[in-house]
């Protein structure tokens, strides 16, 4: 009897043992996702900041759609990250500023800040455009956060090249504050001059997380900014020769393609001095001009131009009035908008981006492929 209890003992203690030796891969290529950024990819940093004491996107009609309450998104549900995270079997990132002690946070983490900027907070102070930043918190600041919580995700070179060589590092987008702030004071002779800074900003992200052990990194160009309210509304012109035939200011969304050549220059750079590492370049300006150029075709039966949320004008885009203010509100359907407050997309928007960065082909190179099915409907 004391023979067969030992067995059973020693066989439980070897099944034990066995399981933490023996691994149980996911069927999917990632099992964590780290991302930077700014509000596009924001899911509740800059309310935890304390940035500003009462942001609208801290209350509905932010979130109504999915959440059914405000998170920080600056969108009535969900973000292209959030449909990447699902699509690879992840929970929704955790926002950094809002962790505890004891939360589990090997699924991965989110950096990105509402109103962030590619390059420090000093270069637009000295610009004299300080008065027009949402936060503080650049590209440099958000590293510094994912170098400060590193040693709580792995602590020796082999486990953490290890996990990393199984996680995804979104490194924006970003930059795109950098050229609003610019836009909003007035200085758009100036804004393709800061082109080569916030590139080289963003550059140099990418070479310091491959240093950490980054070996996936998705780089998100810019939106086609011609096609916002925020920017159909400040820069409205009487000359139809300024718009393109969806209605989109010509000018601005040149601008977005010559940043997006520009990092796709960059990042071809990166790719040869460090061939051993995926570095994928995600053209959310190729996924978004599918529906500003056929809203129709894609469930969009409101447009693409006007802002689901807002209090009037011709985009119904207001700046005494914005979404959540007094004197705006959001419409009965935003699954049938684009645009959601002005300066953001809906839930449905980002989800056909998304769509066409995992299901492709709007991103180069592909994604890594998984066994399981993981398209994005």
């Amino acid at each position: 009897m004391k023979v067969l209890i030992l067995l059973t003992i020693t066989s439980v203690l070897v099944l034990v043992s066995l399981d933490k030796v023996v691994s149980h891969p996911s069927p999917y290529p990632f099992d964590a996702i780290f991302n930077f950024g700014d509000s596009l990819s924001d899911t509740g940093n800059f309310l935890a900041s304390g940035a500003i004491s009462y942001p609208v996107i801290g209350k509905l009609p932010y979130g109504e759609t999915f959440f059914r309450h405000a998170t920080g998104r600056c969108s009535n549900g969900r973000l292209v990250i959030d449909f990447i995270a699902e699509a690879y079997g992840l929970p929704y990132l955790l926002p950094y500023l809002k962790l505890s002690k004891g939360q589990k946070i090997h699924h991965g983490v989110n950096f990105a800040v509402a109103g962030a900027t590619a390059l420090d907070a000093e270069f637009f102070i000295q610009k004299g455009l300080g008065k027009f930043l949402w936060s503080n918190n650049s590209l440099n600041i958000q590293l510094g956060w994912f170098k400060k919580l590193k040693p709580s995700l792995c602590s020796t070179k082999q486990d953490c090249d290890s996990y990393f060589k199984r996680s995804l590092f979104l490194v924006g987008e970003i930059g795109g504050n950098d050229y609003n702030y610019a836009a909003l004071a007035g200085n758009i002779t100036q804004l393709q001059a800061s082109v080569p800074f916030v590139i080289e900003v963003i550059s140099k992200a990418i070479r310091e997380l491959i240093a950490e052990g980054a070996m996936e990194l998705l780089v998100p160009g810019n939106l086609p900014i011609g096609c916002s309210a925020l920017y159909l509304t400040l820069f409205r012109s009487r000359n139809m020769e300024d718009f393109d035939k969806h209605g989109c200011l010509k000018v601005f969304n040149g601008f977005s393609e010559y940043h997006n050549k520009q990092l796709n220059l960059a990042l071809e750079t990166l790719r040869h001095k460090y061939p051993h590492v995926r570095i994928m370049y995600a053209d959310y300006y190729g996924a978004a001009k599918r529906f500003y150029n056929a809203p129709g075709h894609h469930g969009f039966i409101k447009g693409a131009l006007r802002a689901c949320c807002g209090g009037g004008g011709p985009y119904n885009f207001n700046i005494s009035a914005r979404c959540g203010h007094i004197g705006s509100k959001a419409c009965a359907d935003p699954s049938t908008h684009v645009n959601w407050d002005g300066a953001h997309l809906t839930e449905a928007a980002y989800r056909q981006i998304a769509k066409g960065l995992t299901n492709g082909p709007f991103i180069n190179p592909p994604l890594p492929l998984n066994p399981s099915p993981f398209k994005i409907v």
